[in-house]
C-alpha cells in the first residue's frame, strides 16, 4: 500500500485549494487537494492517514456533516479548519477540538499553522 500523503486538503474553491496546496507543496510536504468529500474520506482510512488534513468550509455543501464526518475518522489535533461568514460558526468548530483559522485567510498563515500542527503531532507521536 502506497504511504500517505503528509496533507489531504478538501476545499470546494479551485483558487484557494492550488494556492494552498502549491504553497504547501513548496515547504516540502506532500499534499492532495480535492474538492469533494468522497476523494477526501479515500485518504482517512485506518492505518493510511495523512498527518494532517485541512477543509476549508467555504463553498463546501454539507459542511456541518464533514466536520461530524472527519471528527469519526481524524484526531481533531490533526484537522485544521478554514472556517467562512455564513458557515459554522469558529466556536461551534473549536468546541469539537479542531484548530480554526477564520476567513478570509492568507496562505502563509494557514502554512504556518499546517507546520505546527504536524510538528506537534510528530512530538506526541513520538512521546506515546
Amino acid at each position: 500500500m502506497p504511504e500517505p500523503p503528509d496533507i489531504v486538503l478538501l476545499a470546494g474553491d479551485w483558487q484557494p485549494r492550488a494556492l494552498i496546496r502549491a504553497q504547501l507543496i513548496e515547504e516540502g510536504f506532500e499534499v492532495v487537494a480535492t474538492n469533494t468529500w468522497s476523494m477526501m474520506r479515500r485518504h482517512l482510512r485506518p492505518g493510511s492517514k495523512p498527518r494532517l488534513a485541512i477543509l476549508d468550509l467555504k463553498g463546501l455543501p454539507d459542511s456541518e456533516q464533514r466536520l461530524h464526518d472527519v471528527r469519526v475518522l481524524m484526531n481533531p489535533a490533526r484537522v485544521l479548519i478554514l472556517s467562512a461568514a455564513g458557515t459554522i460558526p469558529a466556536r461551534d468548530i473549536e468546541r469539537l477540538e479542531f484548530h480554526t483559522l477564520s476567513r478570509p485567510v492568507v496562505i502563509e498563515e494557514v502554512v504556518r499553522v499546517a507546520k505546527h500542527l504536524i510538528r506537534s503531532a510528530g512530538e506526541h507521536a513520538a512521546i506515546s
